[in-house]
């Protein structure tokens, strides 16, 4: 389902892959059931392709990976979270188009 430069995080990696990341990291939390979600994935992918090798871009399944779902409180999905440095840089609640997501990311590189 995902790209080739799209990665995919979970609960146990989510600590080194995300929060400990030395680039900026946007994570797509989704649900296989959510067709809002499955509208985004393109997008996603591209945004991996395009910033492959300056940040990370993944997906987290929010049914398999409640804990961290429950930390950042994504009560919504899609949801996609931009971290830099361990923090959330920005927050999308709901299906965005490619040009915010590259606004939000671009001063982050």
């Amino acid at each position: 389902m995902a790209g080739a430069n799209t990665l995919t995080f979970t609960d146990a990696d989510f600590e080194q892959e995300v929060l400990q990341s030395d680039v900026p990291v946007l994570v797509d939390f989704w649900a296989e059931w959510c067709a809002p979600c499955k509208a985004l994935t393109p997008t996603i992918d591209e945004l991996a392709d395009e910033y492959a090798g300056k940040a990370k871009v993944g997906k987290m399944d929010t049914d398999a990976n409640r804990e961290v779902s429950a930390k950042y409180q994504v009560s919504a999905i899609p949801t996609v979270l931009l971290f830099k440095g361990g923090e959330i840089a920005e927050k999308f609640v709901g299906l965005r188009g490619k040009k915010d997501f590259k606004a939000a990311m671009d001063p982050l590189l």
